[in-house]
């Protein structure tokens, strides 16, 4: 399996509660937009609601002792934000901002465990989330320790490729757009490699015909081929 893939396709938070649950909790909820690069919440933040993206891809962070950045996950459409925090009484442990501008739904703290409590069944997608999350994380870790440069950035751009295919179909020759808008200082920090390292792992999957570039942009070409050179690299 995919160091950084989930154990099963994710459509998001949303889109598995039920047409009746939805309506509940847009009813408890704020919209709210967010504007490209604006955070959605700050790590170390007291936890008074959660959020639901709607629309747009935001970067999960979390700053070291040192100040340094780290990206550990990307979120988009029917992603739960923050529920961590709140249902465990914690500060927030990491930061979340908007990588293209974000539509969103807020909902208290207070409304969302209220509507756990009157659709217990939401609490299983809550689960799943977590365990989801915890699983990504063993992974993300499992692919530093075992894989190189190249191998790690194929590998996390399939993951992407897959996760993007989830909200966009792919173009009629087969090809995906990586929807999160990520720069390659992103990429390094995501799969703990430098710029210079992301560089020259995206000039060799491009000679290898398996992606194309532009700025802020990567488009898979050959998805299976992607799976294929990740694990035999």
């Amino acid at each position: 399996m995919a160091p950084y893939a989930a154990s099963a396709p994710r459509h998001g938070f949303w889109a598995a509660l039920d047409p009746d649950q939805r309506r509940v909790l847009r009813a408890a909820a704020r919209p709210r937009q967010f504007p490209v690069k604006a955070p959605l919440v700050y790590q170390g933040d007291e936890s008074d609601h959660v959020i639901v993206i709607e629309r747009g891809w935001a970067k999960v962070t979390s700053t070291t002792e040192d100040g340094h950045d780290v990206v550990l996950a990307v979120r988009g459409p029917g992603d739960l934000l923050a529920e961590s925090a709140v249902l465990g009484g914690r500060t927030r442990s990491a930061t979340v901002t908007a990588l293209s501008p974000v539509r969103a739904l807020v909902v208290p703290a207070v409304r969302f465990t209220g509507f756990l409590d009157a659709y217990p069944d939401a609490w299983m997608l809550v689960t799943s989330t977590f365990v989801q999350r915890i699983d990504d994380a063993d992974r993300r870790l499992t692919a530093h320790m075992t894989s190189r440069g190249t191998q790690r950035l194929a590998t996390l751009l399939a993951h992407l490729a897959e996760l993007s295919a989830l909200h966009a179909p792919p173009a009629a020759d087969g090809s995906i757009e990586i929807a999160p808008p990520l720069s390659q200082e992103e990429l390094g920090s995501w799969m703990d490699a430098s710029r210079e390292t992301v560089a020259r792992a995206l000039n060799g999957l491009r000679r290898e015909g398996l992606i194309r570039t532009g700025w802020r942009r990567i488009t898979v070409t050959d998805l299976p081929g992607l799976r294929e050179f990740a694990k035999e690299t």
